[in-house]
């Protein structure tokens, strides 16, 4: 093995140790559930749960290539967006649903690289329709804040 190949692998293997010292992605707080919408219906609660919670509440899993960096800075960052925008576990308190359902529509929601690791949030056609349905009927009828 060329020394200049083991040095560049002994820097990158470096790299990633170090990098694991940074603090930000390591503190995996999920705060109480305030107040949740009024689900349309059980099933909606199904699919939100299977596809949007663990960045649209606070009942995020945290699996264990979260504690890693690159990796846990990508979640946290994620789930801090995700979270901000509409958290199903902080109903009272304004949140941005007019988009929800046209970002699902799109595919935007949930993206594909959260649907890549998370077999239960790929969901078919007709599970994404139920699930746009469900989400416009209850914003409707539990509108947030």
């Amino acid at each position: 093995m060329p020394r200049a190949f083991r040095l560049g692998l002994l820097s990158v293997i470096g790299a990633f140790l170090l990098i694991q010292l940074i603090p930000y992605g390591h503190d995996h707080a999920n705060p109480p559930v305030g107040a949740e919408p009024a689900w349309d219906s059980p099933a909606t609660l199904e699919l939100a749960a299977a596809a949007c919670f663990d960045c649209h509440s606070n009942e995020t899993e945290w699996p264990w290539y979260t504690s890693v960096a690159p990796f846990s800075w990508l979640t946290q960052h994620d789930v801090e967006e995700g979270r901000a925008t509409l958290n199903f576990s902080e109903w009272n308190r304004p949140q941005e649903t007019d988009e929800v359902t046209e970002a699902i529509r799109e595919g935007s929601m949930p993206p594909w690289y959260y649907r890549l690791l998370h077999p239960a949030a790929r969901l078919s056609d007709a599970e994404l329709e139920r699930l746009i349905a469900g989400l416009e009927a209850t914003f409707r009828a539990s509108p947030p804040g």
